[in-house]
């Protein structure tokens, strides 16, 4: 099947897949297999709509928001794709050992692209690792999410890449997905529209150091009696 592409298909068909949630090439392609037949070329791309995209397959993706079908859309007409994609260089990581910052978390965020948090957790390119305490945060470590085994479970594989981490911030995750995240011992936090890691992580510093709500207390190890003092210092200070 893969032979049948051109390069400029297939680099749509990548970038399009991880602008979708819980979404690989793979998924996408017996989508639109279904949706435009074979050969599948940029012409046919061109004159694909959502509807046809969310009904294909039966309506495999009949339950993702049209926002994000829409953005995958645009990236299989080729809007906004270089043919020579220039890879962004990755931010560089900070050195970190256990201890170096007393009370601090560990955020895993989904990313694409440079120091943005701007991926799905399904689908995302990789994740970077930030240890965020209450006056610094420091991106220790940049994971590459890669591709599961196939005899595994792709969700399940992603969350055990991060299960050193508290917190999980991505545009997106889906049900079954936060189930297995959790699982893992992470506090999934949905960001829609992203935004740059280094300010949410700074912004995040911000709320460690001075009264977390209850949530994050509990991420952060405190203890019940500790959560509901945090809750009613909240309430007195309103």
């Amino acid at each position: 099947m893969a032979d049948k592409l051109s390069p400029e298909v297939a680099l749509r068909i990548g970038l399009a897949a991880r602008a979708l949630p819980d979404t690989d090439p793979k998924r996408l392609m017996t989508v639109l297999l279904d949706a435009v037949g074979l050969p599948i070329t940029p012409t046919k791309l061109g004159r694909l709509k959502v509807a046809k995209l969310k009904a294909a397959a039966e309506g495999e993706f009949a339950d993702i928001e049209t926002e994000h079908l829409k953005a995958a859309l645009s990236l299989l007409k080729g809007i906004g794709v270089q043919t020579e994609q220039v890879e962004t260089p990755l931010p560089d990581t900070q050195p970190y050992q256990d201890g170096d910052m007393p009370g601090s978390i560990r955020v895993a965020c989904a990313s694409n692209h440079d120091a943005r948090i701007d991926g799905h957790f399904g689908s995302c390119a990789r994740f970077l690792i930030y240890q965020v305490s209450d006056s610094e945060s420091r991106l220790i470590e940049i994971r590459s999410a890669g591709r599961a085994p196939e005899d595994e479970d792709k969700n399940a594989w992603r969350a055990d890449l991060i299960k050193d981490c508290q917190l999980l911030y991505t545009v997106s995750i889906g049900g079954p997905a936060a189930a297995k995240v959790v699982r893992a011992g992470l506090h999934p936090v949905k960001l829609p529209n992203g935004g740059d890691a280094p300010e949410l992580m700074n912004a995040l510093t911000g709320v460690i150091g001075n009264n977390p709500p209850p949530w994050l207390a509990k991420v952060m190890g405190y203890k019940a009696e500790e959560r509901v003092r945090f809750t009613t210092e909240a309430e007195e200070a309103i």
